[in-house]
């Protein structure tokens, strides 16, 4: 343990040790009651990532402990289950985050199904998963079953009765519970008051306003019998009128060991009424009078009116300006604060009872502090049977205010100025002078005060009585710099000056003097207050601050001369500045410029747009005043516009700043420059033009006469639209030859196709629109300027005019386009070739280009869809049909010559069939090089059928029996020996041919069996068993059991399969056969299946080995053809002949009996078996039952 902490510590400091999550929720179980509001709290600690944690909460019920069911998310909305997302969307259910790691889950109205096993999980926001990220408590919910009932009454009392209430509480509750009973009484809308209450743990305990009562045993609540709670209130007072319920809780302890109110019920109320009696009194309060001095007494009574008063308790305190000075009980006995107190003890104050209704205050000396309200109140109290006192009522009259004069004092004031009417920025200088009727009494404090025109005051400087002057707190920067100064001239006369006066230092200043005297006890004290004003009035310097511009010369013309007057009301002082500044607004503009200014200290400053003027400006200010002169020569049109003149009055303040007092400005002088009159005239001839696309548009503009030969002209060149309403500038030639496009030429493209011509004579201009357009359509016409030199060498505009329209038209080329219209049908096996044809006969243009598109309607569909599309580039677009069919790959597009267009559909499928036809869309490019559609048309149509081919399948039927020895092997060829197409698969199965159990085929032979099969068509009693089938895409299935291990396959040729059967055995004798099926493949590369063929039977013998005897006959040829072949013709006859004995003996008799009932011994055909080879000698066999 002596290692432990210290290792620990040296974990942490490196970071080894890592806290880990863990969520806390509330402890459970906790029953609750329906109906009730549910809060349950959740914690999380030791995580990582955001401060603000996420929290989810689930249930598990009852019914299915181990099946979360999802509530309520912080995170996610879509987090609550279909039970729960209508009460946590209602707000019934709801999280409160507490903290960023704290949250409550709320549930207002619980529910019985609400009970369960709640999990509180936070989602992972660590590193990793490390510690708990969950934690459940149980939820019991149980009926709420407390009751709570009272007699619903009114009552009328009269003040002093008892009243008595009773209650019953009851529940039924299974779980521990504790009660809790409160009576409480509620007057109107007021709060309810708690009368008296039991809580859960058995204490009694009341409000503030019946606590006393209570204590003293006014006031009861008993508990009678077991459900029964009753409330007794001794003597009512009016003020326990009201409505009286009681109202009960049922409390159920946590697991943390809290107590929580599970459900809270109230009683119907009794209303009661309280008469109160006749105990109503008044007070009073009386003095001599309001007004003393100072060391005179003062007494004040305040006198009681009532009944009974002996036999009833009053307390009185008294009030000085709303502060307690002194109280008196029942007893009669003052308590008074520690400030009067301290004045009793001297014997300057006195708090005394002089009669049962009458209570005294005396002060002997007053104070001049002394001034002020005084006041008694009267309480009447109560006594109780344990003799404490209770407060019942409090009266009070209204107040009487006193005043206590000072000593007087014997002393005048006067005061004068250096005069009374000043102009802003003179001095001013006061005397105050103070008389007295005899000799000065003590000492004199001054203070200096403005009262201003809004009756505002404020102190400017005061001198103590020791003789310390101090500035007020508005003037006491000026005072630092000497603007304002006070002195004591002489003991009995005080100076003021305030210099460089301003506006605001005007109103009436006051000397106010207070005399002081030394008390006995060597403390000062005033003795005497006397002021006296003087007015003073101060003009603005601003006052009738006027400005006004005049000219002799408002119109002049180009080169003359022109003089401005800037003219200054009133005349100022040297030393008030005023600065003048000519501004001047230009012809055609809403904005003045300085020109020049005059400053307050005697410069000239040019303005920042005054280039122009500065040579042929000349500003001249008088000596005697401050107006100002501006003469300006060679005037032209820049100097045409308005001039005004600004004057700024400045004053210097008592920190050497300025401050500008005003700024007035003059009224406008327009100065109009006057040019020549023109003579200016444009040909007003109108045109009609109409012409084809990409031929050039010829415009003319004449200029008939002009108002000098030096003129200069400037061409707009505009077209009209009939959609615009105004028109859209082309091309602007300045004055000065200088080319400017204008929007509509940029916008249309105009630009490079413009032409601008001016003829030597000049007054011809001429504008080109070369490979002119459709768009180009409308109503051209131009707009001249004429242009002269100014005498300042600058070009203006003397005057414009406007020239007659020239309509120009613009078409574009007829359309020729035409295709072959020819129809046809076409039918074609699939996989081959289609070819679909689409020829141009015509063209409107051998410059067009054109976009060719393939459609098809297919059988059962309405709607047209595109096959194929080539566009004008040349490119070759697949349609949504060639997706659909999967015909990308299988389309070829050629063009021998011009306007002839194939399209080859190759290796065709049966899904290409339908109706085929094309369109052509004819594009020509306009002058601008844009191409746009000028035609189309559709050919005639052309409908394709595409078929699958005929099945021409053929299996060898003539396939010869074999016998083999056991052991030996066998093979079952399989030959085709036709198919439908080169590029069929085939698939090849191989099957055994075995006659069903019972049947009476098993002894015969292979060509018996085929006779009897023509004749039981109806029913095949051959069963079939695979030996192996071989897929066409070459995949083998199982072999049969039978013969699984001993089979070889071989595909001897394209149409010859063999199968070997090794190791044969007697049971593998019987008849076999394959099956062939063709597989040919779509032309999507899907095989499908045209049809099946099925080989004849072999007949396949296995020979024991134990048979010698027949080896012997086979290795024999004699002996092979004496045994087989001579004794062939013998049985044929045989067999014909037991042929017809049969046939003669059915038709001779219908039934078997012969004469005398004698039945006939007749003999059925023989089961013969017959096999050319030397495995099968014939066989004749008469089975059991052949012979009736």
């Amino acid at each position: 343990m002596k290692c432990f902490f210290p290792v620990l510590s040296c974990l942490a400091v490196l970071g080894v040790v890592r806290a880990q999550r863990h969520v806390a929720v509330q402890e459970g179980p906790l029953y609750r009651t329906e109906g009730s509001h549910i809060t349950i709290w959740c914690n999380v600690s030791g995580y990582q990532g955001p401060s603000e944690q996420n929290f989810q909460w689930s249930i598990y019920l009852p019914s299915a402990p181990e099946r979360e069911v999802q509530i309520v998310s912080t995170v996610d909305s879509s987090f609550p289950y279909a039970i729960y997302t209508q009460r946590v969307r209602g707000g019934k259910i709801y999280v409160e985050r507490v903290q960023g790691n704290s949250a409550l889950l709320h549930i207002t109205d619980l529910q019985a199904r609400d009970a369960g096993e709640y999990e509180c999980h936070t989602p992972n926001t660590d590193e990793r998963y490390f510690g708990s990220y969950s934690a459940k408590m149980n939820l019991v919910v149980i009926p709420d079953t407390l009751q709570t009932t009272a007699m619903p009454q009114t009552l009328h009392k009269v003040e002093q009765d008892p009243l008595e209430l009773t209650c019953e509480v009851a529940t039924e509750t299974f779980q521990h519970s504790h009660l809790s009973v409160a009576w409480l009484r509620q007057r109107g809308g007021e709060k309810p008051v708690e009368v008296i209450s039991l809580s859960r743990d058995f204490v009694l305990h009341s409000s503030s306003e019946y606590a006393q009562r209570q204590s003293l045993g006014e006031v009861r609540l008993d508990k009678l019998g077991s459900a029964t709670f009753r409330l007794t209130v001794f003597h009512l007072q009016p003020s326990d009128q009201g409505e009286f319920y009681c109202e009960a809780a049922e409390w159920i302890q946590d697991p943390d060991g809290s107590w929580y109110a599970m459900t809270r019920k109230r009683s119907e109320g009794t209303v009661v009424n309280v008469q109160p009696t006749d105990k109503e009194f008044t007070v009073r309060l009386e003095t001599e009078k309001r007004l003393y001095t100072v060391g005179e007494p003062v007494e004040f009574r305040c006198i009681l009116e009532a009944q009974n008063i002996p036999d009833r308790y009053f307390a009185v305190s008294w009030a000085f300006n709303s502060s307690l000075i002194a109280s008196m009980g029942p007893n009669a006995v003052p308590v008074l604060n520690s400030e009067f107190a301290h004045r009793e003890a001297r014997g300057q104050l006195k708090v005394a009872k002089d009669s049962d209704s009458v209570f005294v205050l005396k002060i002997y000396h007053l104070r001049q502090e002394d001034s002020g309200k005084y006041n008694c109140r009267v309480t009447e109290r109560e006594k109780t049977v344990t003799g404490e006192f209770i407060d019942k009522e409090s009266k009070r009259p209204k107040n009487i205010p006193i005043i206590v004069l000072p000593i007087k004092s014997s002393i005048s004031v006067e005061v004068a100025s250096n005069a009374s009417v000043i102009l802003e920025g003179e001095n001013l200088h006061f005397s105050c002078s103070i008389r007295t009727a005899g000799r000065p009494q003590g000492r004199f404090s001054v203070i200096w005060q403005l009262v201003d025109r809004q009756n505002r005051r404020s102190n400017i400087m005061w001198l103590d009585r020791d003789g310390t002057v101090q500035p007020g707190a508005a003037y006491w920067e000026r005072s630092s710099f000497g603007g304002i100064q006070m002195e004591q001239v002489q003991p009995n006369s005080f100076s003021l000056g305030i210099f460089n006066s301003r506006k605001e230092d005007e109103g009436q200043y006051e000397c106010h003097v207070t005399e002081w005297v030394r008390a006995v006890d060597g403390e000062w004290q005033v003795v005497g207050e006397r002021r006296a004003s003087t007015p003073i009035s101060i003009t603005a310097l601003e006052m009738g601050f006027a400005v006004t511009a005049i000219s002799r010369t408002p119109g002049v013309t180009y080169s003359d001369s022109f003089d401005l007057q800037c003219i200054i009301k009133p005349h100022y002082p040297a030393r008030v500045p005023v600065s003048v500044t000519w501004r001047f607004q230009p012809v055609g503009t809403v904005e003045f410029h300085d020109l020049v200014t005059f400053t307050r200290d005697g410069g000239v400053q040019w303005g920042d747009r005054s280039s122009s003027f500065r040579t042929r400006t000349a500003i001249e200010k008088a000596e005697s005043s401050n107006n100002v002169r501006l003469s300006i020569s060679r005037a032209s049109d820049t100097e045409a516009g308005k001039y005004q003149c600004v004057a700024e009055l400045w004053r210097r303040n008592y920190n050497n700043t300025w401050t500008r007092l005003a700024e007035r400005t003059s009224n406008l002088l327009e100065i109009r420059v006057l040019q020549p009159v023109t003579k200016l005239q444009v040909s007003k001839s109108k045109r009609t033009l109409t012409l084809v696309e990409n031929r050039p548009i010829q415009l003319n503009c004449s200029v008939k006469s002009q108002t000098s030969p030096n003129s200069h002209f400037a061409v707009l060149w505009y077209v009209h639209k009939p959609s615009d309403a105004d028109g859209k500038l082309i091309l602007k030639t300045t004055h000065s030859s200088a080319f400017e496009f204008g929007t509509y030429a940029e916008d249309e493209g105009l630009r490079p196709r413009l032409q601008f011509e001016r003829h030597v004579s000049g007054g011809l201009f001429s504008l080109t629109v070369q490979r002119a357009e459709v768009s180009d359509s409308g109503s051209y016409y131009c707009h001249v300027e004429e242009w002269l030199l100014s005498p300042n060498y600058a070009w203006y505009k003397l005057a414009e005019e406007v020239s007659g329209r020239t309509e120009v038209t613009v078409k574009q080329p007829d359309s020729r386009l035409k295709l072959s219209q020819a129809q046809g049908n076409l039918s074609v096996l699939e996989t081959q070739q289609v070819q679909l044809e689409c020829v141009v006969l015509n063209r409107t243009s051998t410059a067009s280009q054109l976009v060719v598109e393939w459609f098809v309607w297919k059988p059962n569909h309405p709607e047209r869809e595109t096959v194929a599309l080539l566009s004008r580039e040349a490119t070759f677009h697949y349609g949504e049909q060639a997706a659909k069919n999967n015909l990308k790959g299988r389309l070829h597009l050629e063009s021998p010559s011009s306007g002839v267009y194939r399209l080859f559909i190759q290796n065709v499928a049966v899904q290409d069939s339908g109706t085929y036809s094309c369109r052509v869309e004819e594009w020509l490019p306009s002058p601008s090089g844009v191409w746009y559609k000028r035609a189309e048309d559709t050919a005639g149509q052309m409908a394709v059928t595409v078929m699958r081919p005929d099945a021409a399948l053929q299996v060898d039927t003539v396939v010869p029996n074999a016998t083999v020895s056991e052991k030996a092997a066998f093979q079952l060829d399989c030959s085709i020996v036709s198919r439908s197409s080169q590029d069929s698969r085939f698939a090849v199965a191989w099957y055994s041919l075995r006659t069903r159990a019972g049947g009476e085929r098993d002894g015969l032979g292979l060509g018996e069996q085929e006779e009897e099969g023509d004749e039981e068509e109806e029913e095949d009693p051959t069963e079939r068993m695979a030996l192996l089938s071989v897929g066409p895409d070459a995949v083998f299935g199982p072999e049969g059991s039978p013969w699984e291990g001993r089979l070889r396959f071989q595909r001897l040729s394209p149409l010859l399969y063999r199968l070997t059967v090794l190791q044969a055995s007697p049971r593998d004798t019987g008849n076999y056969s394959c099956r062939v099926e063709e597989w040919l493949p779509s032309p999507q590369k899907e095989w499908y299946r045209l049809t099946e063929e099925e080989s004849a039977p072999i007949g396949i013998r296995v020979l024991d080995t134990s048979s010698t005897l027949q080896s012997i006959i086979c290795s024999n040829d004699a002996l092979f053809y004496f045994v087989f072949f001579y004794p062939f013709p013998i049985f044929g006859i045989l067999v014909i002949t037991i042929l017809l004995v049969r046939f003669k003996s059915r038709n001779s008799s219908k039934n078997s009996d012969g004469k005398n009932g004698v039945p006939l011994l007749w003999i059925k055909e023989p089961h013969l078996n017959y096999s050319p080879t030397c495995l099968e000698p014939p066989v004749l066999s008469i089975h059991p039952g052949a012979i009736d």
